[in-house]
């Protein structure tokens, strides 16, 4: 828990304002994993009915995949993480955008894990749109058609194959950082958010609501919401860390049930054993990345526009870490920038520009090809 001293209430209008527009990241699939699933069952079997019965209530028949022999330790595997902020994750509640997504590629043969950031408001076709083409921003698809539709977005965008997801809303978030005992941080840069103060470098404790306000904080960093993103990223990797250790079955109960809460999955409780179990020392180190995009204004909308080159390096590292050979990026976000550049868009401008949407006509096929991981 954040101590006392910390607080530095400021202008509530203010505080509001910007807690609105700026909500959490994911507690991502690793927490579930490794820390209320994988130590519990991998050193304590007396929890494991206990543990399974949590784990049960985050899973989503309606996405689901064959996962018979997917982890069994030597593959590579993909999974959408995605934070939403709707309340509880029950399926009758309306779906909401969501605040961030990223993709977490996990590779069993350099035992590690890599983290890629897509921006919630990088332009992209919705694929699997009941009444056709769509372009949206890309937290929109949670929105528009759930967590398949929000799989298949991304994974035309970078073209890369995506099977799995976790999806996570605030509502537990701040609990689950005080059931591990809370994160140690040095922050990337000095500020001051949501009544608590950061400085630059100095390791620091958060609880909850310190962590929270870490990542949330966007205006004030000079890098914006990339900025934001790789704050999201450090807290994730440190997460994990802490929630691999033996400590945090200490508060194993409380974990379990925020996570029944607050979690939603198509990765069924044996499928999360066995990356309990198989893939353990790949939590320890990671990387990570983004996409990184042009400010460009849609319809009077502001967006960010991933031009050709960028969707071809993510592509490249996502692909190569799945251990996939190189594709060529070819969809709507491509073709569009071919246009847009034919008419006088200029990447390389430094200005927020017009971006139009030209038409564009595909399959209605959303599947991600014959190289699945």
């Amino acid at each position: 828990m954040e101590k006392k001293r910390q607080y530095h209430p400021k202008s509530t209008r203010v505080q509001n304002h910007k807690y609105r527009k700026h909500r959490i990241w994911p507690w991502i699939l690793g927490l579930v994993v490794l820390a209320a699933i994988g130590v519990a069952i991998a050193y304590f079997t007396s929890v494991y009915f206990k543990t399974k019965n949590a784990v049960d209530k985050t899973y989503d028949p309606h996405t689901a995949v064959k996962t018979t022999g997917e982890f069994n330790g030597k593959k590579r595997f993909a999974v959408l993480l995605m934070g939403t902020d709707t309340g509880a994750l029950d399926r009758t509640e309306k779906r909401g955008r969501t605040d961030t997504m990223i993709l977490a590629v996990v590779n069993p043969t350099k035992k590690h894990y890599t983290l890629v950031s897509i921006p919630r408001d990088t332009m992209a076709q919705m694929i699997g749109y009941k009444d056709g083409f769509k372009t949206e921003k890309i937290n929109a698809a949670y929105e528009l058609g759930g967590a398949k539709m929000s799989m298949d977005s991304v994974s035309k965008l970078i073209n890369v194959p995506i099977k799995y997801y976790a999806v996570v809303n605030m509502g537990g978030i701040m609990k689950m950082i005080r059931y591990v005992g809370g994160i140690n941080i040095r922050p990337t840069l000095s500020f001051e958010y949501g009544g608590y103060i950061f400085k630059k470098g100095k390791l620091t404790h958060m609880g909850g609501a310190g962590a929270l306000a870490y990542s949330r904080m966007r205006y004030d960093d000079p890098r914006g919401d990339y900025g934001r993103q790789e704050r999201q990223r450090q807290v994730i990797t440190t997460l994990i860390k802490k929630a691999i250790s033996i400590s945090s079955l200490s508060n194993l109960d409380s974990i379990l049930t925020s996570v029944s809460g607050n979690v939603r999955t198509n990765l069924p409780f044996s499928a999360l054993q066995e990356i309990a179990t198989n893939y353990r020392g790949c939590a320890k180190t990671s990387s990570s990345d983004y996409l990184h995009g042009y400010n460009a204004m849609i319809d009077d909308a502001a967006y960010q526009v991933q031009p050709t080159s960028e969707l071809q390096r993510i592509s490249n590292k996502a692909r190569s870490e799945l251990g996939l050979e190189r594709a060529i990026v070819d969809n709507n976000e491509t073709f569009q920038n071919e246009r847009n550049i034919a008419h006088g868009f200029d990447f390389k401008s430094g200005k927020t520009q017009d971006y139009h949407i030209y038409d564009y006509t595909e399959s209605t096929d959303t599947t991600t090809g014959d190289d699945g991981n």
